[in-house]
């Protein structure tokens, strides 16, 4: 990447107001946000169908006039979003050089078996290669998700410790990780979970050196303003929330409250989206999507 591509997306990052989409759906979740959209299993035969039918939706949906990078920051994409184009581009330089969103990479592949209330990621052997086909399509940075179930303080520590060792490989690359942890909405111990696990997180955060910028992705607290430590926090260019399973008018009251962390969003942003829709239909649709998380993001 050129330093100077690199350094405009770094300055819009951290200085810009908007959201990041999160447009990474990969292959275990990919039949329900088709589903979602009105595209169902009897659509497609094989997993390349599947995919082309999930990237049909992600162009129409970033090359929609609502989808602009006034008010959408970044977006996050799947490693088979970032093998095709749109519009004759790649789909990472699409959506910088036209829309002007900074392009970021979900590089996780998928979960393990819960084990200490917490899923840990599996292993990623490929993950350097994958990388550096990220600075190669001019990606900023990458995305990576752990799921804690219950407030386990080892399986905790377990999950923070892997994101910020993979974290670190990351930034070997130059490119800025998104850490995150996600805490399961539905826990019965939410609360309990995010004080340890902010904890832990605030412990790798002081170990960083002073230019090893991270971002980190988490769901919305229990407790307003509960992540402002971090938000505040020299080594984080960015707190974003994701939105978890609540309904879109949820996620975004619970985002406004909480000063400073923005949104990305995946099934809240899409939740009134179909395939079925006019694309005049879509496209207002989507633009008051955006227009709502952008609103809870700024406030």
């Amino acid at each position: 990447m050129t330093t100077a591509a690199q350094q405009a997306m770094l300055d819009k990052v951290k200085t810009k107001v908007g959201f990041i989409a999160a447009l990474d759906q990969s292959g275990g979740s990919t039949p329900k946000a088709l589903k979602l959209y009105g595209v169902n299993e009897d659509a497609y035969a094989n997993d390349d169908e599947m995919f082309a039918c999930v990237h049909a939706m992600r162009t129409r949906i970033v090359t929609s006039p609502a989808f602009d990078g006034e008010r959408v920051l970044g977006a996050i994409l799947f490693e088979n979003t970032l093998d095709r184009e749109v519009e004759g581009k790649s789909s990472a330089h699409y959506l910088w050089q036209v829309k002007h969103v900074v392009p970021f990479l979900k590089v996780d592949k998928g979960l393990e078996d819960e084990a200490n209330g917490v899923q840990l990621m599996k292993a990623m052997p490929e993950l350097d290669a994958l990388l550096s086909k990220a600075v190669a399509q001019d990606v900023f940075g990458t995305k990576m998700r752990s799921v804690v179930k219950l407030a386990n303080a080892t399986g905790i520590d377990a999950v923070v410790e892997q994101q910020f060792t993979v974290g670190k490989q990351i930034l070997g690359h130059g490119l800025v990780p998104i850490i995150e942890p996600e805490v399961d909405i539905n826990s019965p111990e939410k609360a309990e979970a995010e004080a340890l696990l902010k904890a832990a997180i605030l412990r790798h955060l002081d170990a960083l050196d002073d230019d090893q910028l991270v971002m980190l992705k988490v769901t919305l607290p229990e407790q307003v303003d509960f992540y402002a430590d971090c938000i505040s926090h020299p080594n984080v260019l960015k707190v974003v929330a994701l939105s978890g399973g609540y309904s879109r008018d949820v996620a975004n009251k619970r985002l406004s409250e909480n000063k400073g962390m923005i949104a990305s969003f995946s099934r809240a942003l899409t939740e009134s989206l179909s395939f079925q829709q006019s694309d005049d239909e879509f496209n207002a649709d989507l633009d008051k999507a955006i227009q709502g998380i952008y609103d809870a993001s700024a406030s």
